[in-house]
């Protein structure tokens, strides 16, 4: 039986442009959360300190929980701690890594843990839409896709020389309000801009050519509704470009914008950030990397066997 486990989830970027709902990346920024069976207590540290619950609302603790439900089994007293480095409401997948952190700590300490796929299907069910969930259990870029009920993913190579940069605004955009601003049918000529510009980012990823990435990472489905209340995000991403990016998008609902680059990253960075001060909106840059490494056990500690 494991009696202390840690677990790192990582952030993840969906959409990466054109491919709204059915792409999404894992990026090398990570939240850890450490369980301890013992009485009960919740610690949030980092990002979302102060602000997150500190007791049983909190989505890690739902997520941890639900393991034990599924397998019908009690669900233990534990003391965890949440280690954020991801952002909130920033289109940066903290919800995701929330739940991908508490699904797999809980399937660990469950006497019959769950299938891979089967704490897949309870993060989808629990977030809602699939792909920052799969990137964050699984990593890498994926694809993502539903079929009669179950959720299926292809994972892309990500070429090790490209580098995202990530801006940060000060200000956050709920997922749910940047939903809401979508609409529900779109034309087919916006359908088939987007198509074909997936078809030229996954081309881009799998080959590891970024002369197509400007073009690739555009779209039409989702970007213009969510500009209507992120000014901010047009001179932001022209910014990028400029600078010698190969590629910029809004990261998953926003507010955090994302460009992928092979060098020049603090150029890029430094000439976002003064794009969206000119604009009126502060925040920071990361630079990170695509991660291939999804959720994962780091740590955990077992009771010593009866014999």
């Amino acid at each position: 039986m494991i009696d202390r486990i840690t677990v790192k989830a990582p952030a993840t970027s969906a959409n990466l442009g054109p491919g709204f709902d059915c792409l999404a990346m894992a990026l090398d920024i990570w939240d850890t959360v450490e369980v301890v069976r013992g009485p009960d207590r919740i610690t949030v540290r980092g990002e979302g300190q102060g602000q997150l619950p500190a007791d049983r609302t909190n989505l890690v603790y739902s997520a941890f929980r639900l393991p034990f439900v599924e397998r019908g089994e009690p669900v233990p007293s534990v003391s965890m701690t949440c280690d954020n480095a991801i952002p909130l409401e920033r289109g940066l997948g903290s919800s995701s890594a929330a739940i991908a952190a508490g699904l797999l700590a809980g399937s660990a300490m469950c006497s019959e843990p769950l299938t891979a796929d089967e704490i897949l299907e309870l993060a989808v069910r629990t977030e809602g839409h699939p792909d920052n969930v799969a990137a964050a259990l699984r990593g890498g870029f994926q694809i993502v896709v539903e079929e009669d009920g179950q959720t299926i993913t292809a994972a892309i190579p990500v070429p090790a020389d490209w580098t995202c940069v990530v801006f940060v605004p000060g200000v956050p955009m709920p997922t749910e309000e940047a939903r809401s601003l979508l609409a529900e049918d779109v034309t087919r000529k916006d359908a088939v801009h987007n198509l074909g510009r997936v078809a030229l980012l996954v081309r881009a990823f799998s080959t590891g050519d970024p002369s197509h990435l400007a073009v690739a990472t555009q779209d039409r489905l989702h970007q213009p509704a969510r500009q209507n209340i992120f000014h901010a995000m047009k001179p932001i991403l022209r910014a990028a470009l400029a600078a010698g990016a190969h590629g910029a998008f809004l990261s998953g609902a926003g507010s955090s914008i994302l460009a992928i680059t092979s060098g020049r990253e603090m150029t890029v960075g430094y000439e976002m950030a003064e794009a969206a001060s000119k604009s009126g909106v502060e925040g920071e840059f990361r630079v990170t990397k695509p991660t291939d490494k999804g959720a994962h056990i780091s740590s955990n500690t077992q009771s010593p066997q009866v014999q």
